[in-house]
């Protein structure tokens, strides 16, 4: 699961008695830690009943808000397989929309059986697969409720498509985990420059005094002077006179100052591409602005293109596994795209 720890932000003094006195501003702050790889496996739970999936599926869930391009893809990518469905009486686009977002999301789409008093199946209901459970028994499944019961359907009924994974038979598993750190990084690198404007702690440096002359009412209105810096008016001027006071007396050593190393836009553009190779969608569709150093995103067409061929038929194709559960008439279809050759 995405685990979100806090610490209060406070500033610490230390008084080091004659020899002077330094203070500073909180503490390092992770905003996430990511065990979502960490137990990889499939196991069976609650007495043996059922199977884990290999990675927390809320987990998953949670991470499509964690920056701003991972749930936009899987949502372009959803609606690129669906633009041309022509679904039927038994499957409606109401099913294969929550169906398909499923399948992209998690790789894992869940569907029940609803079958006539002569035992043909007639609709096919969509079911949440974050919520559904292989059982121990062959080709049986369960829904996992909210109140902590689970429903349990009859062996056959449910029809599952996943993607295939080498390290177990059980569930699918996306390709994009590997990416799941570059999505969190991308995360931190916004929260982090928020935190450093709500704060307001923009200083960044050591305040260093060897001025014999200055006196602790002084030294005090200097440093309530730079405590105020925080938060609201923390763009003030400060204004320090010392009289008789030498060049060498006070000295500003920079520590680290993030606004102005283009740190931010290093970390968010490299975490970007890393999310968009793992989707495996061109830059021109992920609405991916030119830059100096991106000189154009070249003919949007014909990544189209390339992406309908390299991609989106492979998925539609593999979506189409649920037409062996239904009658030929009731079969689902996937029209040719206009800009298709």
């Amino acid at each position: 699961m995405v685990k979100k720890r806090k610490k209060k932000n406070q500033m610490q003094e230390t008084n080091l008695g004659d020899k002077g006195m330094a203070f500073s501003f909180g503490d390092p702050e992770p905003v996430l830690d990511s065990n979502l790889t960490d137990s990889l496996g499939v196991f069976l739970l609650d007495n043996g009943t059922y199977y884990s999936p290999p990675v927390p599926l809320t987990g998953l869930a949670r991470l499509r808000g964690a920056n701003a391009y991972h749930a936009p893809l899987l949502e372009f990518k959803t609606n690129m397989i669906i633009k041309v469905f022509t679904g039927s009486q038994a499957l409606p686009y109401k099913e294969m929309h929550p169906f398909t977002t499923d399948y992209v999301t998690f790789m894992n789409s869940y569907c029940q059986k609803i079958k006539n008093l002569i035992g043909e199946t007639v609709y096919l209901k969509h079911l949440p697969a974050i919520n559904m459970r292989r059982m121990k028994e062959p080709d049986q499944y369960c829904m996992l409720n909210s109140n902590g019961s689970r429903t349990e359907f009859k062996p056959g009924e449910v029809v599952h498509i996943k993607n295939y994974d080498v390290s177990q038979t059980i569930y699918g598993i996306p390709s994009y985990l590997g990416a799941i750190q570059s999505m969190l990084l991308n995360e931190d690198a916004t929260m982090f420059r928020r935190r450093y404007y709500l704060n307001g702690a923009h200083v960044g440096y050591i305040f260093y005094s060897a001025s014999a002359s200055m006196d602790d009412e002084t030294r005090g209105n200097i440093r309530d002077a730079v405590k105020s810096s925080k938060k609201l008016g923390n763009f003030r001027n400060l204004f320090l006179h010392l009289p008789n006071g030498r060049k060498e007396d006070i000295q500003i050593i920079p520590v680290g100052d993030f606004s102005t190393k283009d740190e931010l836009e290093k970390i968010k553009n490299i975490s970007r591409d890393d999310i968009i190779a793992a989707h495996r969608i061109p830059p021109a569709l992920a609405s991916i602005v030119p830059t100096e150093s991106r000189a154009g995103t070249g003919d949007i067409t014909k990544a189209a293109l390339v992406y309908e061929e390299n991609e989106i038929k492979p998925l539609r194709k593999h979506l189409e596994q649920i037409n062996e559960n239904l009658h030929p008439k009731q079969h689902i279809t996937f029209d040719e795209p206009e800009y298709s050759v």
